[in-house]
């Protein structure tokens, strides 16, 4: 099974100012086979993105809220700890 999906932030710490670039990484510590990630705010269940990367290129206010990646490889499903993103 997956375990240890993390989730990093540029800036680090999620503040991030208006109009700037946050970049957030999913990584997964332990786990085989192909994975796919996806992204969700806020726990909605439309996601954001898929893939290790979430790039957010002209940050707005409504960018701002907590962030989760979800890592799958077809057999089982982890999440990240929520991530806090503030826009300045």
């Amino acid at each position: 099974p997956l375990s240890g999906v993390s989730l990093s932030a540029q800036p680090p710490g999620g503040q991030v100012a208006l109009g700037d670039r946050l970049v957030l990484s999913c990584a997964v510590a332990a786990g085989t086979g192909p994975l796919s990630f996806s992204w969700h705010r806020g726990g909605s269940r439309a996601p954001l993105g898929t893939g290790p990367r979430l790039e957010l290129l002209h940050v707005g206010v409504n960018d701002s809220g907590h962030y989760q990646c979800r890592a799958s490889n077809g057999d089982s499903v982890a999440e990240s700890d929520p991530l806090n993103v503030t826009v300045l």
